[in-house]
């Protein structure tokens, strides 16, 4: 379903792209390229001195480009052989970067699948250790966040970037290190899958009523009671991505004369 033709930004990441500097204008620009199908796996770059004359940059800016795309595992460069991109397996696609090159244009189905597959098995085991291990603390920073995203919705950004430090919270107060060292990638997730819908389709119902009852299980030290709630709201958060694809294929399709 979804296509490996490059389009223009979307406006939200027009203004981010003015925000970077060059090497990450020129990162971004190409972590798009590559993510989206453009540049294929194995596939070699343009090099060093042809590149930045075709894109009017600075051998070192681009060079400086290509070091960040091979930290996130997107190209590797070697020797006499020239960059190349690397295969998707070796993607870090939980990078907050990558993913909001993913969803910039439109997520590939199986991986968006993929990436709710994560969600449903990391989050509500976390949530059912927070129901165990949290603290007042960790209370505390969830029901801030839940105000923050009541207050703003999350058509906002400050609605959004309050969904992710409910998250980032949750898998902190599961109180094991790892779960809460995925915080930025599920945090990126739900803030990328959440901007998605708004851009394609309004969202048809509130989700606040599920991060509720998370908190309240959490809170009344239900372990049960969290995952299962926090597996309801994952499942739910996927439904509305895919109904928010299907409103995009329909405006796709033409309409019969």
């Amino acid at each position: 379903m979804a296509s490996n033709a490059t389009t223009a930004p979307a406006p939200d990441l027009q203004a981010e792209r003015k925000s970077l500097r060059i090497h990450g204008v020129i990162a971004r620009d190409l972590g798009m390229s590559i993510v989206t199908g453009h540049y294929a796996p194995g596939e070699v770059l343009n090099g060093e001195v042809a590149a930045s004359g075709d894109l009017q940059v600075s051998r070192t800016a681009y060079r400086e480009a290509l070091r960040i795309l091979a930290a996130k595992g997107l190209v590797e460069s070697r020797p006499k052989t020239g960059t190349r991109v690397s295969a998707r397996a070796k993607w870090h696609l939980l990078d907050p970067d990558v993913l909001s090159w993913i969803f910039a244009v439109e997520p590939d189905d199986s991986l968006l699948e993929s990436l709710f597959e994560l969600r449903l098995i990391v989050e509500p085991q976390a949530a059912g250790l927070a129901a165990a291990r949290r603290t007042d603390a960790h209370l505390a920073q969830m029901l801030a966040a839940l105000e923050g995203m009541t207050e703003h919705t999350l058509a906002s950004e400050a609605g959004q970037l309050a969904d992710q430090h409910f998250h980032a919270a949750l898998l902190d107060a599961s109180g094991n290190p790892f779960l809460a060292s995925l915080a930025s990638g599920v945090g990126a997730a739900v803030t990328w899958t959440t901007v998605f819908k708004q851009r394609n389709e309004p969202l048809r119902r509130d989700p606040l009523p599920e991060h509720w009852r998370v908190y309240d299980a959490v809170l009344a030290g239900d372990a049960d009671e969290a995952r299962r709630v926090m597996a309801e709201l994952v499942d739910m958060a996927f439904l509305d991505t895919t109904r928010a694809l299907a409103a995009k294929d329909d405006l796709l399709v033409p309409s019969e004369a």
